[in-house]
């Protein structure tokens, strides 16, 4: 992340939940600050499946969110599609 934008990113992350949420295939979606380090930011979000997530990627807020953010941030946005183990 760019110095100084950590504001911009969380707002960006902010802005990005309500729509999200509203989402009829969103089970949950949450926004975190890493404590140790408040340049990093992380979204938790679990879909219904797969094909939810891939239709919330292409939704106008998610597009709109990752623009935002793509101008705040040194490197690429990663999204780490994972399943629950325990």
């Amino acid at each position: 992340m760019m110095v100084g934008c950590e504001a911009g990113v969380e707002r960006a992350l902010m802005k990005v939940l309500e729509p999200s949420r509203a989402e009829a295939d969103c089970l949950a979606i949450h926004a975190f600050r890493s404590i140790r380090n408040d340049r990093l930011f992380y979204i938790h979000s679990k879909w219904q499946d797969e094909a939810a997530f891939n239709r919330h990627a292409e939704l106008p807020h998610t597009l709109s969110f990752i623009d935002e953010v793509t101008s705040l941030i040194d490197h690429p946005v990663l999204a780490i599609l994972t399943q629950l183990l325990d």
